[in-house]
């Protein structure tokens, strides 16, 4: 697999609706307004940008900008894992947080309203997920966790994940995350 292509995947997984409608913003001195009204994921933004090189394997100044820009340092570091030669893959090594999600976010399915419910994350949250990936049941999943985690901050723990999970009776995913 093409290193800077797993960049670009690993980066454009984890942009929520707004980070990406803000990268979409600092671009508009780089791409025609149509061609980025149409741009609905990261990596469709990233694939223009590598034909107009802009953005290249060795050529990484302006995504760097960006992401400086939108706040995500953890999506940074991701790029200077690639430019010292240590990406590899997109999920290589996951966050420490992540981990849980990704079984969680490949086993809860359709109840994921119903977990996040249990654990008490607003409605007008579960609302904002709900409209911006509105097709895309695994990305709910993925980014409501991550809306849970920002909204508890040092508060959000996996044991509060799996005894949530619990008390949706979803106990087999309960066990997967224990593991």
């Amino acid at each position: 697999v093409d290193r800077f292509l797993s960049l670009q995947l690993s980066i454009s997984s984890r942009l929520s609706a707004d980070e990406l409608g803000d990268m979409k913003h600092l671009c508009r001195d780089k791409i025609r307004k149509r061609k980025l009204e149409a741009v609905q994921k990261g990596l469709e933004l990233f694939s223009i940008l590598m034909e107009q090189q802009v953005i290249a394997p060795n050529k990484l100044g302006f995504l760097k900008e960006l992401l400086q820009h939108i706040k995500r340092v953890d999506l940074l570091s991701l790029v200077a894992q690639f430019e010292q030669g240590e990406l590899h893959a997109p999920d290589d090594q996951p966050d420490e947080h992540e981990k849980p999600f990704d079984v969680i976010q490949a086993n809860v399915g359709r109840q994921w309203k119903k977990l996040m419910r249990e654990l008490e994350l607003p409605e007008v949250k579960l609302d904002k997920v709900e409209a911006a990936y509105p097709f895309d049941l695994e990305e709910k999943v993925f980014q409501a966790l991550r809306e849970w985690q920002k909204w508890k901050g040092k508060d959000a723990k996996v044991a509060d994940v799996i005894k949530a999970l619990r008390g949706c009776n979803l106990n087999l995913v309960a066990d997967k995350v224990e593991e």
